[in-house]
């Protein structure tokens, strides 16, 4: 969400919804926000401190009754390489419960695939690819909007909007940027590299959305979506906006993380401390959702093991056993306790093949609707138009707010 944007969620049903709390308050109460930081908007601005620090919590978050204002989730992944398996635990299989009870709003983010060296020849196809598998997985385009990112080109005005009101020293301590500028090398780094936390904060900040899913390699980049959302609305909101003939008060909403309880990182079947990425070098560490039966008992039957006995969940010293129970407990829809129980006393030899079973059966519905999918171009044409104009009305009603707290002449 390879690198996906906002990936990673919970499941949704007569449970609370488990998410982080921040050091700043969700309300949008600008003399907070001015207490907290007034020393800090000085010409140097480059001084200036992200002062989000997270915690896991479980605050009561109930499901929005049939007769309320549904809250709004945004989230999606990046066109880059193959979905693999840690893109649907993690992310897209939540989506499905997540779109029963929030407005939502799932997007193919292929502005944020530019950011490092990228196939011209592939970008589109990669896109529409995607969307199909969106929809393979059961969204339900009766109840989300799926569309590309840069069909609503809100993201891009927003974002340039956004960038100047956002510290150079926010930006230069993001660890994704250090990580992946080190790797690529400088000649292939661009500057969309070291801003695409503004792009992502324009993604999520456009729908004034409550709340967002994600995932532990993103959790840095939200605390930064929040705290420019703080900062925006104390720069230009409130009386100041209100002069300009405009509502007043919060510009945007900040909004709030969700994590999920499981398959927030699925890891890698070559090294269980790795995250399952698109861009490792070597395909045999994923499984992704289009391998075939073959591939995937291949896979699974080289898959990196250990030598201890019986089978195990949160042992530190078995992070590759770990990983493999999570897998099979979330393709299979078993609680952990009854994985545990069932496969405690398994070998190696004797549970590869089972889960092989598990991973086959899970996806093999999901590969014969995509099949459908991708062959329908107009159908799919369609979707993705439909969920542009949604999402462009909203987005342009923001944006609109935006310009004019900020002073220009429309």
């Amino acid at each position: 969400m390879g690198r996906a944007l906002l990936s990673q969620f919970l499941t949704l049903s007569t449970t609370t919804v488990p998410r982080f709390t921040t050091s700043m308050k969700c309300g949008l109460n600008s003399s907070k926000y001015m207490k907290k930081t007034t020393s800090r908007f000085r010409p140097i601005c480059d001084k200036l401190r992200c002062f989000c620090s997270v915690a896991v919590s479980e605050p009561a978050v109930s499901e929005p009754s049939s007769s309320s204002v549904k809250k709004r989730v945004v989230s999606g992944v990046q066109p880059t390489g193959s979905i693999h398996l840690g893109n649907y635990l993690g992310a897209i299989k939540n989506w499905i419960e997540l779109q029963n009870a929030y407005d939502t709003f799932f997007f193919i983010v292929d502005l944020h695939a530019i950011t490092l060296p990228y196939d011209t020849q592939q970008l589109s196809k990669a896109t529409k690819e995607t969307a199909a598998i969106y929809l393979a997985c059961g969204v339900d385009i009766s109840k989300a909007s799926v569309f590309v990112q840069s069909h609503v080109r809100a993201h891009v005005e927003l974002m340039w909007l956004l960038s100047s009101a956002t510290p150079i020293g926010w930006l230069n301590r993001m660890i994704q940027f250090k990580e992946k500028s080190l790797k690529a090398g400088d000649e292939n780094v661009g500057v969309a590299l070291l801003t695409y936390p503004v792009l992502m904060a324009s993604d999520i900040l456009l729908y004034q959305s409550d709340y967002v899913p994600v995932g532990d390699d993103q959790k840095q980049h939200l605390e930064l979506t929040r705290e420019l959302a703080e900062r925006v609305n104390y720069l230009y909101g409130g009386r100041k906006w209100k002069k300009l003939g405009g509502r007043g008060g919060a510009i945007f909403k900040v909004p709030e993380p969700l994590i999920p309880p499981a398959g927030a990182r699925v890891m890698s079947l070559t090294d269980g401390l790795s995250k399952m990425s698109k861009s490792a070098p070597s395909d045999q560490s994923r499984i992704n959702l289009l391998d075939s039966k073959d591939v995937i008992k291949n896979k699974i039957k080289r898959c990196k093991t250990d030598s201890f006995a019986g089978l195990e969940f949160d042992n530190s010293e078995r992070p590759e056993c770990n990983n493999l129970l999570s897998i099979y407990q979330l393709v299979t829809g078993k609680t952990k306790q009854e994985t545990s129980k069932e496969c405690q006393n398994m070998s190696w030899g004797t549970f590869k093949p089972v889960l092989t079973d598990a991973l086959i059966d899970h996806l093999h519905p999901i590969q014969a609707r995509y099949e459908e999918i991708i062959s329908d171009a107009s159908y799919l044409d369609t979707v993705l138009a439909e969920g542009a104009r949604k999402a462009a009305d909203i987005a342009d009603d923001t944006l609109k707010n935006v310009y004019q707290a900020m002073g220009f002449l429309r």
